[in-house]
């Protein structure tokens, strides 16, 4: 009976940490493109973190936009939900990831689906924050890859942190 339960609580933990990502994502594309014209330039703080709106037909850096229609669907929504669903299927079927691999891989889902939705639903991914902090400065993005990099930073992390562990473990046996 307690099994039945925690393995209940695991998988609503996970699958409310993904719907949380895609809100957050979703609600904050939503009021950019409510509010902000395309390419208008809102300095939040100076030139370090401006708003802007833009719709990137591609990847990443707008990789993929050139591409024929057909292998756009292919490589930017078929085999992401392929890749994303496998990913989902491994958190819930594994128990033995670490919470924090576990979280990281919710924020990555959760980011993916957000973009991935944009993709289907609007033909475009709405990206719109720029940051600038001197040695940092990226290109526009939104809050699913604020997600997906966060996830990741998580996944590596609990990955060389529970190496080292493992190593630490090995020397005093």
């Amino acid at each position: 009976m307690k099994i039945q339960i925690t393995q209940k609580l695991r998988l609503l933990a996970i699958l409310s940490l993904v719907l949380l990502n895609i809100s957050c994502d979703q609600i904050s594309k939503t009021v950019v493109r409510k509010t902000i014209e395309p390419y208008q330039r809102i300095q939040v703080f100076k030139n370090n973190f401006v708003l802007t709106k833009v719709e990137n037909t591609g990847a990443a850096y707008s990789l993929g936009a050139d591409l024929m229609p057909i292998h756009k669907i292919l490589l930017l929504q078929i085999l992401p939900v392929i890749v994303l669903l496998i990913l989902l299927w491994q958190i819930l079927i594994k128990t033995n990831y670490s919470k924090e691999t576990i979280i990281g891989f919710t924020f990555i889902i959760g980011g993916g689906i957000g973009n991935l939705f944009d993709r289907i639903v609007y033909g475009s991914v709405t990206d719109f924050l720029i940051l600038d902090l001197g040695i940092i400065k990226t290109e526009i993005f939104n809050m699913a890859e604020v997600s997906i990099m966060l996830g990741s930073l998580l996944v590596l992390g609990a990955a060389l942190f529970n190496k080292k562990e493992a190593a630490f473990k090995e020397k005093q046996v």
